[in-house]
């Protein structure tokens, strides 16, 4: 049966993609990798997705959300300027993450009472950073707690986060914050972590994390984010694959149109154990850490560019993916024509559309790879149907050429005006963007923001 839809799939043209979400991930820990690595808000393309989700923020010892890293709030604001570029661009804050390897989210769910310390929380964070909503990054309910208490208690956070935003959007007269939900893709944790047809009816999206199937944890190689099952999977490994996570999602009562299949912009690698080299060889351990996200067995894509560019490269038919190996080694990952496969397949079975994780390891900057910024994002983009995205877009002024030339040769960023402190400079990728503070304000270079005089 996946076979046929896939075939049906290709059949289509990819303009007729039912699918109209492209939401992106960028995390926070990025603005710490070296060199042209180094990413922040700054580098984020305001057309490219949808909808950006910002991580990470987390949940402190008194119930509340809290931002993690010393510029967080410096970075919300320059995310959320992106949208005087792009006003349909819509951004999320995504909380998770863990304290000591525990998820934040065990001691606030347990009582009704810390719950609502949460929820008030956060509709007061994302409206003061201006976020369109909150994404539940919790990795997974009942995986470092009491499974069924943990399950039942994600339901009611759910459920009640969702009544919440309703009444803060009708009693401030404002748009509803969506909620998401990044949520597992192997059949056991799903079973285990969601009561599925209570959760989804709330939740506006569903990022399902179609990724990290398989790694260096494993005695024998096998590929992070595969379409389909392979003839050297066994046992639970069967299940190991994107066509069984999204068909399990479904079977559980998820509407298809909720469903975003997650797109990798990283690789797993392995230390192969023994002279072969095929899907399935011997390995003992992850191939040598990335010289820019200096985790062993994990790699950007602009790492892997480097890598393959050198290495012997094979294309795994069954399951619609390639991998690479050079030496002792292997590395499975994903690039245009995988990327391309895996949205016809999105397609036929009319998923709600794809979320990437992550936008900071896509070749974000054009300097790797030699196909100009974010080539894995922007081939997806298309892949999905989505309109040619501007080219430039002329400074919303009726001010003449010196303003509109000011960031050429410029970083991307935010500049003041020298001529009006009322107004100040944002360039992206060489155009010139000019905006107006609220009145009484100026503008102040020193905290990228406008404030009092």
């Amino acid at each position: 049966m996946a076979r046929l839809l896939t075939a049906l799939g290709v059949l289509l043209t990819l303009h007729m993609v039912s699918s109209n979400m492209l939401v992106c991930h960028v995390t926070n820990w990025a603005q710490y990798r070296p060199s042209s690595a180094k990413f922040t808000t700054d580098n984020i393309d305001p057309f490219l997705c949808t909808h950006v989700i910002y991580s990470l923020a987390t949940i402190n010892s008194f119930n509340q959300i809290s931002a993690v890293e010393w510029n967080d709030e410096q970075q919300y604001g320059r995310l959320q300027s992106l949208k005087n570029v792009n006003p349909a661009l819509k951004t999320l804050l995504s909380v998770g993450g863990t304290n000591n390897g525990i998820s934040p989210f065990i001691a606030m769910v347990t009582k009704p009472e810390s719950r609502a310390v949460f929820i008030k929380s956060a509709i007061s964070f994302l409206r003061t950073n201006n976020f369109d909503g909150l994404n539940l990054a919790w990795e997974y309910p009942g995986h470092n707690g009491s499974p069924q208490e943990d399950k039942e208690r994600f339901t009611q956070l759910v459920m009640e986060l969702a009544k919440a935003f309703e009444a803060d959007a009708k009693d401030n007269r404002k748009t509803k914050l969506m909620l998401s939900a990044n949520v597992a893709a192997l059949r056991p944790t799903i079973d285990g972590a969601y009561e599925v047809s209570k959760i989804v009816p709330h939740l506006d999206f569903i990022n399902v994390m179609t990724y990290d199937y398989h790694g260096h944890w494993e005695a024998a190689t096998g590929h992070n984010s595969p379409l389909f099952i392979s003839s050297v999977d066994s046992g639970s490994h069967i299940h190991h694959n994107i066509n069984s996570s999204v068909s399990h999602w479904l079977l559980l009562g998820a509407p298809a149109e909720k469903l975003l299949l997650g797109f990798p912009t990283f690789g797993r690698t392995y230390h192969l154990s023994t002279a072969a080299t095929s899907l399935g060889a011997p390995a003992d351990g992850p191939a040598a850490a990335g010289p820019y996200t200096r985790t062993p067995g994990f790699w950007a894509f602009y790492e892997i560019c480097n890598f393959i560019s050198g290495a012997t490269v094979e294309w795994i038919s069954e399951q619609e993916v390639p991998y690479a190996v050079s030496g002792s080694s292997w590395l499975g990952y994903d690039d245009l024509r995988s990327f391309s496969s895996k949205v016809q397949w999105m397609t036929a079975y009319n998923l709600g559309g794809a979320h990437v994780w992550t936008l900071d390891m896509d070749d974000f900057g054009g300097s790797f790879c030699s196909e100009g910024a974010y080539p894995l994002v922007n081939h997806l983009r298309i892949s999905m149907g989505f309109p040619p995205k501007p080219t430039t877009t002329p400074a919303p002024t009726t001010t003449r050429d010196p303003v509109a030339n000011f960031c050429r040769g410029l970083p991307n960023g935010l500049y003041e005006n020298s001529a009006d402190k009322t107004t100040y400079f944002q360039c992206f990728q060489g155009n010139t963007y000019l905006h107006h503070c609220q009145s009484g304000l100026i503008y102040w270079d020193s905290c990228k923001c406008c404030n009092w005089p």
